[in-house]
């Protein structure tokens, strides 16, 4: 499934595979991974696809409330 939103963005903002990878810093052989399902980015590569295509990553709970991934903190064990 995050092959067809990675694919989803990069369309929408224009971007060709080589143009997202340029600007992502990684292999555009890796993109077109991602996009075919071949591989799966980690969660910070994924964060930084969606920021360079001009989206945002937000988790909606059952009560509609957002919730930004730029606004968690993480609790010190």
């Amino acid at each position: 499934m995050v092959d067809k939103f990675i694919k989803t963005m990069r369309k929408m903002a224009g971007l060709s595979q080589l143009e997202l990878a340029k600007k992502c810093n990684i292999a555009n052989t890796t993109i077109s991974g991602y996009e075919t399902g071949y591989r799966e980015p980690d969660f910070k590569t994924l964060l930084n696809i969606a920021k360079n295509c001009g989206f945002e990553i937000n988790f909606v709970n059952k009560k509609n409330e957002v919730l930004n991934i730029e606004n968690i903190t993480r609790k010190e064990l």
